[in-house]
């Protein structure tokens, strides 16, 4: 029963990494660039996921670290710096950003840490907005070029898109070992129980800052290639919205799922496109779906998927569709909570 559904996930996914590979040859400029801002948006969902959906750390700030990266490119490749340069100074900087912002998670948690990430954000988003001498202000940075790969240039829709994608592969193969390595169970351990960690032996303080500063630098990463994706930046998209967004994509893919950014990410990104065919109505329709998929799977649609294909088990016995594909965490969180 678990390898037949181990075959028919590893089925689901050939299909769905041809559909996407394929897809640009079939979609206009306008929806690849959909594609595209689906891409790097998954980036960001990941690494939220990981603060979030693994080590169990609320956080709201992940919008600022992708305006981070996405500043920090913009501004030094419109001055000539090469993008490779810029997108791994934007990384690392979100990343010590991240390391230094959990600290506030040392002492304060759940709520009580949200409110510390919310200003974060705010902060950030009104140095963007307001010191016009290093961002442009409302103004904004124009003419953000692509980068080039072995003397090829990104420039086109679908070579970028490429870009995107392969940078998203390979993030997920990292986060893949990363949550079945002993800091990904770690995390997890971290999330179920923090006293009963550190009663273990783990250093919760040096996994609490870990995660956040995983968690930024691939907000940071995300940024880095949205830059040269919209090819002009301005305040607006980094404000708490998207860190509202991020948390969306998160928590109705599955937190804690691994391939619950991706979920989280079309429903965030994709379907108010598939919905505009209802004009005027496309926002309110799609809230009401959102709030509908909330009611139904509180747990996201992975978290459905597992409970609606997990067999009847015996009391206190584990059931395949917690070590499935589908939830390929769940066996993370098995092992790190013994």
């Amino acid at each position: 029963m678990r390898r037949g559904r181990r075959v028919l996930a590893g089925l689901m996914l050939v299909v769905v990494a041809a559909f996407l590979l394929a897809a640009p040859f079939g979609f206009k400029p306008y929806g690849i660039f959909i594609l595209s801002m689906w891409a790097v948006m998954t980036i960001a969902a990941i690494g939220l996921n990981l603060t979030l959906g693994y080590a169990g750390q609320v956080s709201l700030a992940q919008a600022a670290f992708v305006g981070i990266g996405a500043y920090i490119t913009a501004l030094l490749t419109t001055k000539g710096w090469p993008f490779w340069s810029t997108y791994l100074l934007g990384g690392v900087s979100c990343f010590a950003i991240g390391w230094l912002l959990g600290y506030p998670a040392l002492r304060v948690q759940h709520h009580y840490l949200a409110f510390v990430t919310l200003a974060f954000n705010t902060l950030v988003y009104l140095i963007f907005r307001n010191e016009e001498w290093l961002t442009g202000g409302i103004y904004g940075i124009s003419n953000v070029p692509r980068p080039e790969v072995a003397g090829w240039p990104m420039n086109g829709p679908r070579e970028f898109y490429y870009f995107c994608l392969a940078h998203l592969a390979l993030v997920s193969l990292a986060t893949w070992w990363l949550i079945r390595s002993p800091w990904g169970r770690a995390f997890v351990a971290l999330r179920e129980n923090r006293m009963r960690a550190r009663s273990l032996g783990g250093d919760t303080r040096r996994y609490t800052l870990m995660a956040f500063a995983l968690g930024a630098g691939l907000g940071g990463i995300s940024g880095a290639l949205y830059a040269p994706l919209v090819q002009f930046i301005d305040p607006t998209p980094f404000a708490l919205g998207l860190s509202l967004n991020l948390l969306l994509m998160v928590v109705v893919g599955g937190s804690g799922f691994f391939f619950g950014p991706f979920l989280g990410a079309m429903v965030a990104v994709l379907l108010p496109e598939w919905l505009r065919f209802t004009e005027g109505f496309y926002l309110m329709g799609y809230a009401l779906l959102v709030v509908v998929l909330m009611v139904v799977c509180p747990s996201g649609l992975l978290g459905l998927a597992a409970r609606l294909t997990r067999p009847a088990a015996k009391p206190g016995a584990r059931s395949a569709a917690e070590t499935s594909v589908v939830g390929p965490d769940a066996a993370a969180q098995g092992e790190g909570a013994r």
